[in-house]
């Protein structure tokens, strides 16, 4: 029983305003997506990294690869349409590479901000459960809208939680359900933990953190380089 890591770097990255997709950019003298993949490279659980790319960056993350001596990054294959058809990507890629009862860890290249504790404990719930989502406890109110623009429904917020990646599964319970969801024509999930719901499956949580943070515009940069300046058992407790 090994874990393995898709690493997702198939976004474009409209909301940043860059020519670069935001996987690119450097923070620091360092690439986003080099900052993730050492996350990983340096968690003696992790055996190998598939990284699912924009078919013309495969080039440039080559050399990045080997610039930065990621040794972990064993695979490239390329992204789809949706994040959806990204992650299907991947874990249909694995197929013929590892076992039904090995794990695999989903994660976005642009969530840099990610503790080793963190890593540790969506593997150590998935390999009790199934499967793992990083989740934190949600604590701002949230209101229901129809519109967008009003709404008249709150939300009880202490039956909710707040899921991102990382998020682990058993590689035969996450083939299954992406081979259903081809079956049906399916594409629409936002995440792999949306995907096991829509099939049925009970989804369990990881303690995240609320630092884990999706880089998706020009001030998450900023966040992004303050958060790097704080001690990382600081970041995760």
């Amino acid at each position: 029983m090994k874990n393995y890591v898709i690493l997702l770097a198939g976004g474009v990255g409209r909301r940043m305003g860059s020519d670069l997709p935001k996987q690119f950019i450097e923070v620091e003298g360092k690439p986003i997506i080099v900052h993730t993949a050492e996350r990983f490279q340096y968690n003696s659980q992790i055996e190998a990294i598939l990284v699912v790319c924009i078919p013309e960056w495969i080039g440039h993350l080559k050399k990045l690869i080997e610039e930065y001596k990621l040794t972990k990054v064993k695979w490239i294959t390329e992204g789809g349409d949706t994040g959806h058809d990204s992650i299907r990507n991947g874990v249909f890629f694995l197929r013929d590479m590892i076992e039904d009862d090995d794990y695999i860890i989903v994660h976005d290249a642009v969530r840099p901000v990610l503790p080793q504790r963190a890593i540790d404990a969506v593997i150590s719930v998935a390999h009790e459960k199934g499967n793992a989502s990083s989740s934190i406890v949600c604590h701002p109110p949230i209101v229901y809208t129809e519109d967008f623009e009003s709404g008249i429904t709150d939300v009880d917020r202490e039956h909710v939680m707040l899921t991102a990646s990382p998020q682990a599964f058993k590689y035969s319970l996450a083939l299954k359900c992406y081979e259903q969801a081809e079956r049906e024509n399916y594409h629409n999930s936002t995440f792999t933990s949306s995907l096991l719901i829509h099939c049925g499956q009970r989804v369990y949580f990881a303690k995240g953190t609320t630092s884990n943070i999706k880089i998706t515009t020009k001030e998450d940069l900023a966040l992004f380089e303050a958060l790097l300046k704080v001690p990382e058992e600081k970041l995760y407790f």
